[in-house]
């Protein structure tokens, strides 16, 4: 059934009491894990891309795109931005191509993972006009933070990668701490209830609008 997504729980009612010593800890501790070679090889594959269709243009990146709803929305929208949806399902990419007759020239979906991929961006010094993550369920347990993305020692990757970054999530503590982690470097986030009528930008707020849940965003200048 479509409407049958059941609300997120969590054994958190806040937020998390480790969440500004991690967050500092990252800040402090660049993450030095090595990359993988197919998020090198997409990396690549990318920079090509953009030479090809005017790397000075605006670049724009949707983080975990899955098939590609919202990625194809961002890019009919700023027609003159790269727009670049990343996943690392293939499944889910594959999926986005038979959705979809035909991408428009300025949009790029790429299978890598967003960790591999938003680190060589940094390393390249490319900067972000726009940054959307919209996954809406991401690690509800106290005991994963760190799997959170701002718990993450990427974290400060995300940052350097500046630019106009959106958020969505179903679970609104997850914003919070979100919020709250922007804070500790001097960001600040505007946090807002999206009304249920809203156009959903991926599948997930559109399951979640109906089975009666609210979806909430983020936004910040980073």
């Amino acid at each position: 059934m479509f409407a049958n997504s059941r609300s997120v729980t969590s054994n958190q009612s806040g937020i998390h009491d480790d969440l500004e010593r991690v967050v500092r800890r990252h800040l402090q501790s660049p993450w030095r894990a090595p990359i993988a070679d197919h998020d090198i090889q997409a990396f690549a594959q990318l920079q090509q891309w953009r030479i090809e269709q005017g790397a000075e243009r605006p670049l724009m990146l949707d983080s975990g795109c899955g098939t590609g709803r919202s990625s194809l929305l961002l890019a009919s929208q700023y027609p003159e931005a790269l727009v670049v949806g990343v996943d690392q399902s293939a499944v889910r990419l594959q999926r986005a191509e038979r959705r979809f007759e035909a991408l428009p020239d300025n949009l790029r979906l790429l299978r890598a993972d967003c960790a591999g991929l938003w680190r060589l961006m940094v390393g390249e010094g490319w900067l972000l006009a726009r940054h959307q993550i919209l996954y809406p369920n991401p690690w509800p347990k106290s005991a994963h933070l760190k799997r959170r993305w701002h718990g993450h020692p990427i974290w400060p990757t995300v940052l350097s990668l500046g630019g106009e970054l959106e958020i969505r999530s179903n679970w609104p503590l997850y914003l919070q701490e979100v919020q709250a982690a922007l804070a500790i470097t001097g960001i600040r986030a505007e946090l807002s209830e999206l009304p249920m009528q809203s156009e959903p930008l991926t599948d997930f707020e559109e399951k979640y609008q109906a089975s009666g849940q609210v979806n909430w965003r983020l936004t910040a200048r980073l």
